[in-house]
């Protein structure tokens, strides 16, 4: 029985040309770093890996030259999510569609928690440039990354590192405040905004674009945001709510969607109907596909996004495919629904 051929290695070209190890990496790697060599020597390591049948690692070969044809995407979340209903999941297909019309290729890159690891973010170097996803930055590390000049964008406006980071978001604030508006439009003056806690540029940009609309309508602004985890939100509340004369809810779209479903929840608890004792309203949509009337609302353009992030990207990385703005916010088209209806005399 034969024994299966070794593949060839450097060292053994460096041993059949006569010359050492470092000088075959040079040479094969195309001398980009300028070293003197004789074109005797250089010939002579060509010929002794052609001779031993010398196929370069394709993966080793692309992370030595200038350009690895590689987009890194990096999201702080332990694994990649598989579920279609998951919020990023349309923005991952979206950064693929892209990417593939593009001519490049992805690798991606999993953090274990929301404040990221040093270690781990320095690894997206593997590729050309990277692409963030998540609520949160981790300051220090993206810091050093835009430092050094290697090129990242960021899915989701950012205002950390004083706006230097460039992205591509949703125009929250403008969509926020089309739904008041539809409110006002239909008589509502009392209205409930429930936010989460957690701080993020997403968060804030919805409750400005609530605040702002409220303003220009000139409604009552006392009591207006209400920051919840839901775990607060039942059926009294709900109940003491309406006796105030709140008539029409308005919930944050985030991605555990805990404060939605408490919401439905109480709402049932309640036996209060939407739309006709209720309106209420989603900034964004539902998490799932949740049973009933369509919520009111508005699109996430989660999807463009994604592929305008990959070319915002490539465009840093070749400014001859463009200039686009380094700060981009797409609008995000309103969802009528069956949730919103005119208050009832």
């Amino acid at each position: 029985m034969s024994r299966a051929r070794r593949t060839p290695r450097q060292a053994d070209i460096a041993r059949v040309a006569g010359v050492s190890q470092a000088t075959v990496s040079v040479v094969l790697g195309g001398n980009r770093t300028g070293v003197r060599l004789s074109e005797r020597t250089r010939l002579r390591v060509l010929e002794a890996a052609e001779r031993l049948g010398y196929v370069p690692d394709p993966v080793a070969t692309r992370l030595a030259s200038a350009r690895n044809n590689l987009l890194g995407v990096y999201t702080f979340t332990p694994a990649f999510p598989i579920d279609v209903a998951d919020s990023y999941y349309p923005i991952l297909a979206g950064i693929e569609a892209e990417a593939a019309a593009l001519g490049q290729d992805l690798i991606m890159f999993t953090g274990s928690s929301a404040a990221g690891d040093h270690t781990r973010i320095r690894r997206t170097r593997l590729a050309d440039g990277c692409l963030f996803l998540g609520r949160h930055v981790p300051v220090d590390a993206v810091g050093e990354l835009l430092a050094s000049g290697f090129p990242i964008v960021y899915i989701g406006r950012r205002t950390e590192l004083d706006g230097t980071i460039p992205y591509v978001g949703g125009d929250y604030v403008s969509a926020s405040a089309e739904v008041v508006a539809r409110l006002v439009g239909a008589g509502h003056r009392h209205l409930r905004y429930l936010r989460e806690p957690d701080e993020a540029p997403s968060s804030d940009d919805r409750e400005r674009g609530v605040r702002t609309a409220a303003a220009d309508a000139g409604l009552p602004v006392d009591g207006l945001v209400v920051r919840t985890d839901g775990s607060d939100l039942t059926a009294a509340t709900l109940a003491a709510w309406r006796a105030d004369g709140v008539t029409a809810l308005v919930v944050e779209e985030t991605d555990t969607g805990a404060v939605f479903h408490a919401t439905q929840r109480a709402l049932r608890a309640a036996g209060i109907s939407v739309p006709d004792d209720v309106s209420l309203a989603v900034l964004g949509r539902p998490p799932g596909d949740p049973p009933g009337p369509e919520i009111s609302g508005f699109e996430v353009p989660r999807r463009e996004m994604g592929r305008a992030a990959v070319r915002l990207l490539a465009s840093l990385l070749d400014p001859g495919l463009g200039d686009p703005a380094a700060h981009r916010l797409l609008t995000c088209p309103p969802v009528a629904g069956e949730t919103i209806s005119a208050v009832r005399p």
